[in-house]
């Protein structure tokens, strides 16, 4: 009788400590948003979710340059004119973006907000824009004209029109404080995707990794390759849907702010590393960069891997990824 007892105590802890993974897709940020939280149920795991909601909306109302409210807004309108004064968690973002400009030469730049809408990609552009008028589109383009003053806490746009945009960077940004915060709250597992921008933590409840899966950039449809992650971030660029041919000759829509001409030769990037945001803006930068300066880069980079397929399908890898073990 004893015995039975034991059994029963020990199969209601089990009971009580099962978990489940609850999903929940929204759009945010003008993009596809999902979370997943693991907890011990639904009830649990949406109020991790509704957390995170709210922690996109607070983040959006500090960075978003859409916007007119919000800190960085304040930083664009006052380009030429005087300092802004800003949250320590704006300044930091936009220092960390300087920083990553400086080891991508510039490749990767916050400041390309500023940049004139020469060049179309909605299928309406049937010529290219003039060599003149490329150069034109990127000459308030500049994060060395991005001056922070660290004591004062302060953004300041040197010259008359510049404007940051955090695109490249904040969505990766906003992933990594959702899984901070939620991982602080008491959520030990999960994984957040800010329209690409993934952040997994933890296990499934099974005790399994999560599996993250990368489109094929020539057949959307298709998975290009899957990875367990866990305790990590993986970031996809991509233009297999937006670009345009001329003379042959395949623009991307990603375009090099140091020059104003799209990228060529490179099709996506998939970025592996700790911090979403990391690999957010090292894969608009490596995009740009190409395969064999973007390669060398990550080389040189602790913790952080990538794979990039070229105009051609040939697909190029750093160090640390054996290509030929992808799982398919």
């Amino acid at each position: 009788m004893r015995k039975t007892v034991c059994i029963g105590f020990l199969l209601a802890l089990i009971v009580a400590n099962a978990q489940i993974a609850h999903k929940r897709r929204l759009s945010m940020l003008g993009s596809p948003f999902e979370v997943t939280a693991v907890a011990t149920d639904t009830i649990k795991a949406n109020e991790y979710i509704d957390l995170a909601v709210a922690e996109v909306k607070r983040i959006e109302n500090l960075i978003s340059d859409w916007i007119p409210t919000t800190q960085i807004s304040d930083v664009n309108r006052n380009a030429g004119i005087k300092p802004v004064k800003v949250d320590a968690e704006v300044f930091d973002l936009v220092e960390r973006s300087i920083k990553i400009s400086q080891i991508t030469k510039g490749a990767f730049d916050i400041s390309y907000a500023s940049m004139d809408k020469i060049w179309k990609f909605d299928g309406s552009m049937k010529t290219m824009p003039t060599e003149e008028a490329i150069k034109k589109s990127v000459a308030k383009i500049g994060y060395k004209n991005i001056i922070l003053n660290k004591k004062e806490q302060t953004i300041f746009l040197k010259s008359a029109g510049m404007k940051l945009g955090l695109g490249g960077i904040g969505q990766g940004f906003i992933a990594d404080k959702i899984k901070d915060l939620l991982f602080s709250k008491g959520c030990t597992a999960g994984i957040v995707n800010v329209s690409g921008d993934i952040n997994a933590w933890g296990k499934q409840p099974d005790g399994k990794s999560w599996n993250i899966g990368i489109v094929n950039p020539l057949n959307k449809n298709k998975i290009f390759a899957t990875f367990p992650i866990e305790d990590s971030a993986v970031e996809t660029s991509g233009s297999y849907e937006k670009y345009v041919i001329f003379n042959g000759i395949r623009y991307s829509h990603i375009i090099d702010p140091r020059t104003g001409y799209p990228a060529t030769g490179v099709v996506s990037v998939s970025v592996f590393a700790k911090k979403t945001e990391i690999a957010d803006a090292l894969a608009t930068g490596i995009f740009v960069l190409g395969v064999d300066v973007g390669l060398d880069l990550v080389n040189q980079i602790k913790g952080v891997e990538c794979i990039i397929v070229d105009d051609k399908g040939k697909i190029h890898s750093s160090n640390g990824i054996d290509v030929q073990n992808i799982t398919k």
